[in-house]
């Protein structure tokens, strides 16, 4: 419950216009930024904040305000600060142990939902999992499909099921594996990754919020395609004949994993735009 105050200067509206010209300097959109805080601060949503600029911050909400402000001044992202984030219209949680869900991996799960008939019972594979965020997508939208979702990292995976928990998804299986490794010999109608693809060397890891990531899931060689390699070279082994493997890359990287795709022996390649016109997702069949 918000209380009356006659202190103008302690209005929504004042301050969230200070604390977007606090924000300018760090971050890509920081009236967004100031409205989630001051939403989180206020125990409201960002509607209502929006909604009502003349009311009144109370001081207490105002130095809770203050405190959130100043992690994401420090370079702390929303989503771990929210400890949540949205994706596929799916509340997701993380933590500094997984990477935070990207808009435009969305355009993977699009994709792989293309080629997943409605009432298909696809056995699926999502390799690199972290919070579960792709294999928690397709399991919603095809709850008759199965989902072996994996990852190397044990505390990933803790978020990962806590996610599905949460979602009530029952459709999914964790394991701990890099990559392949405990797959056995397993086999698949659909292969999916979100691999690490960035270069060793690239100065974006020192920028945003990447430096809050976990590097593993980030950084793959000095070219930034060992993961992508391993991927595609051994995903043979494991899809059905027929089978699809889709895979994010770098904005960069499309006609380099279109070639390591072709030498893998597979066949109807192709690269897709995210909306922004990059080239984001590879696909191949075998």
């Amino acid at each position: 419950m918000i209380h009356s105050t006659d202190n103008p200067q302690h209005s929504i509206g004042s301050v969230l216009f200070q604390a977007q010209q606090q924000l300018a300097s760090c971050s890509e959109s920081p009236r967004l930024d100031a409205e989630i805080l001051l939403g989180m601060a206020l125990s409201v949503s960002r509607a209502h904040v929006v909604a009502r600029p003349e009311s009144p911050v109370p001081e207490q909400a105002g130095m809770h305000f203050q405190q959130l402000l100043s992690r994401r001044l420090n370079g702390e992202p929303i989503a771990h600060i929210q400890g949540q984030r949205e994706f596929w219209s799916l509340q997701i949680k993380v933590t500094p142990a997984t990477l935070i869900p990207r808009p435009e991996t969305e355009l993977l799960v699009e994709l792989a939902l293309e080629h997943i008939p409605d009432t298909a019972t696809f056995d699926i594979a999502d390799l690199g999992t972290g919070s579960g965020a792709i294999a928690l997508a397709v399991a919603s939208e095809r709850p008759q499909c199965s989902i072996i979702a994996t990852d190397a990292s044990e505390a990933a995976l803790e978020i990962a099921r806590h996610n599905a928990a949460q979602l009530g998804l029952t459709n999914i299986e964790f394991l701990q594996s890099d990559w392949y490794q405990t797959l056995g010999d397993s086999r698949f109608n659909l292969i999916l990754s979100n691999p690490p693809y960035i270069r060793s060397d690239d100065p974006h890891l020192t920028q945003g919020d990447v430096r809050f990531d976990p590097r593993s899931a980030l950084v793959a060689g000095v070219d930034g395609l060992d993961a992508l390699r391993c991927i595609i070279g051994e995903a043979s082994r494991h899809l059905r004949p027929g089978g699809w493997l889709l895979v994010e890359h770098g904005y960069d990287q499309g006609v380099a994993v279109a070639g390591i795709f072709a030498a893998a022996g597979f066949t109807e390649i192709a690269t897709k735009n995210d909306l922004e016109g990059q080239p984001r997702v590879s696909l191949g069949r075998r």
